[in-house]
């Protein structure tokens, strides 16, 4: 038998009353899913997914009076694969650029694992395009750095996994063969046990997976973590962690896994000094990394009315 192509990163344009399209900002082409019209909200993923993780919650803020934008990020789904890029000085410009490209002053942003840690940079790198922050499952980049340092007993072993990402060439094989059953191997583990046995949970799991396939996604994603603790010993990660301490002066809200089994609630709550303001924190119990689609309808109720305040 001949070998396997590659899916199209068209393929990741699934079907929905929202609309696809791609934009230009900050040198590449991002692909974006958009719903309804008004504030406008930027809904950035994490691994090992694409824009598809937020279904859910197009639709429910889009429903509610805004104008929500879910892209995929840089090297992922059908967003431009770069050969370098994936350090957060980056890809919090691909964020600004896309608001700006999208014709916004500024944006509610909602980041979920990387998309968390993007959207707390840009928060601190491009603060006059930021309306209001919104996480799940990651903490500020800063706060996860301290708490490895600090909880290596807890936080430390939660992340040990990022380790196993440092290798060359083997993790990118693994998150490929069997049609990317190691993701869905992933997600399972990652998430409390209510979902997974759902058919949400099944669907979920069968996008992630052909998502992956796409040509260098694999490489790409776990770039991301090959940089977070490569700059650790780099000037550039102190340079970064510097620009990036500071306070937020914009209101945030944490919905958080209080069974995450990759971040811990305690590690979430260390971001309470990130605020300069208001700060809301929610652990949402039984449930894991996935908040979001988790205990969607709930998850999507309080961001919707955490937006709908500001």
């Amino acid at each position: 038998m001949g070998e396997r192509h590659p899916p199209d990163p068209a393929t990741v344009r699934l079907p929905g009353p929202w609309t696809h399209r791609s934009v230009s900002a900050n040198g590449i082409r991002i692909h974006v899913a958009e719903y309804g019209s008004g504030p406008l909200v930027v809904l950035l993923h994490g691994f090992p997914e694409f824009w598809w993780t937020w279904r859910h919650q197009i639709t429910a803020l889009g429903d509610a009076g805004f104008r929500v934008v879910a892209p995929d990020l840089r090297g992922y789904g059908d967003t431009d694969k770069t050969p370098r890029g994936y350090d957060l000085w980056t890809l919090a410009g691909d964020c600004a650029g896309l608001i700006r490209a999208l014709g916004e002053p500024r944006a509610h942003l909602v980041g979920h694992d990387w998309g968390a840690a993007i959207a707390w940079s840009v928060a601190a790198l491009h603060p006059r395009l930021v309306r209001s922050l919104t996480t799940l499952g990651a903490p500020h980049p800063v706060t996860m750095r301290d708490r490895l340092l600090l909880d290596p007993a807890g936080q430390g072993r939660a992340s040990r996994y990022m380790l196993g990402f440092q290798v060359p060439r083997a993790p990118e094989r693994s998150l490929r063969r069997d049609d990317g059953a190691r993701v869905e191997k992933i997600m399972r583990a990652w998430s409390g046990p209510d979902w997974t046995s759902t058919p949400d949970f099944a669907d979920a799991a069968r996008h992630n997976r052909r998502a992956m396939q796409i040509s260098t996604v694999a490489h790409c994603s776990l770039e991301y973590y090959r940089w977070a603790v490569r700059s650790q010993f780099r000037t550039d990660g102190a340079r970064f962690a510097k620009a990036v301490s500071a306070p937020t002066h914009v209101p945030v809200l944490q919905v958080h896994g209080a069974d995450d089994p990759c971040v811990l609630d305690r590690t979430m709550r260390a971001c309470r000094g990130r605020a300069a303001g208001e700060f809301t924190h929610h652990a949402l119990p039984g449930v894991g990394h996935f908040p979001h689609q988790e205990r969607p309808e709930e998850t999507s109720g309080l961001i919707g009315a955490f937006l709908i305040a500001r």
